[in-house]
């Protein structure tokens, strides 16, 4: 059975430390809310920011909000503690820093299934470093016999392991995206790009926003709460792109065009792929004006 489709336009990364931005997410327009425990939080915090990450999540006062815990690095001192309490608080997805190889999936599906993750957990894989990019396609191809779900692009860690500028138009990250897309398209996973720094910078957030819909991700990471509603309209369909996807639809389901390859509709011709591409958008319109209406 076809799982139904959930927007991850924006995916909002947030201090598990800090209780007021958790408690502020559960009235923010946002798709999905990242409860960090690796970066966002210091050393000294760090257990009783599981804590507070996992009573949030157990409450269960987030609504349409996916909801998705990043763990610390299953090699540190924290990560696994991270992974088993996260494994009872039920979040939609537990978030695996610095994936570099299938192995860490399989590891990390392992210790879900150990502590007794239900299924609606997922695993999301944080694809940060020059390794990753090269075993992309192993990495993604876990998807067949683990719970990953998602590619979350970390393009600041990538950019410093490549020694590379973060230029407006990302041009010396392209092939890494590129070739993470690939992989994960492959293997028929969600792809989120990574965050933008500037806060502030409305123009270049735009930008940003609207490079990551061109290389065909779903959402992108963001940062800030003034940065979800500029994110959300990005990443939405367009209202005539989805005008448009609703006739290839009607024409291809008529009954005469039952066994019809290739239609002329309104002087353009629309081959049969273009309808099941034509079902993908209008599932996302839909999905997104329900989530919008509750």
């Amino acid at each position: 059975m076809t799982s139904p489709i959930r927007p991850r336009r924006s995916v909002l990364y947030m201090p598990a430390s800090n209780e007021r931005a958790l408690e502020k997410a559960k009235t923010l327009p946002v798709d999905a809310v990242i409860f960090d425990l690796e970066d966002a939080v210091a050393p000294e915090a760090k257990e009783s920011a599981r804590e507070i990450a996992c009573a949030a999540v157990k409450s269960g006062e987030y609504g349409h909000r996916e909801v998705v815990i990043r763990v610390n690095g299953l090699e540190t001192a924290w990560g696994y503690d991270d992974v088993v309490a996260a494994s009872a608080a039920e979040p939609d997805a537990i978030l695996i820093p610095k994936v570099f190889s299938g192995q860490m999936v399989i590891t990390a599906n392992k210790l879900l299934r150990d502590n007794g993750a239900v299924p609606k957990t997922k695993i999301w894989a944080m694809i940060e470093t020059p390794l990753a990019i090269l075993h992309a396609e192993e990495i993604a191809s876990m998807s067949t016999a683990t719970r990953l779900e998602c590619f979350v692009m970390g393009t600041n860690d990538l950019a410093l392991e490549l020694g590379c500028a973060q230029t407006p138009d990302r041009a010396p990250m392209q092939t890494s995206l590129s070739w993470a897309m690939l992989a994960g398209r492959s293997y028929g996973l969600s792809m989120i790009d990574g965050v933008f720094n500037g806060i502030g910078d409305d123009a270049g957030f735009a930008a940003s926003c609207h490079q990551g819909v061109d290389f065909g991700f779903d959402g992108k990471t963001i940062i800030h709460p003034s940065q979800i509603a500029p994110c959300n309209d990005a990443f939405s369909p367009p209202d005539d792109e989805i005008t448009w996807a609703r006739k290839i639809l009607t024409a291809f389901d008529a009954p005469e065009n039952a066994s019809v390859g290739v239609l002329k509709i309104e002087g353009k011709m629309v081959e049969r792929l273009h309808a099941e591409e034509a079902a993908r958008l209008v599932a996302m319109a839909d999905a997104i004006a329900a989530r919008e209406a509750g």
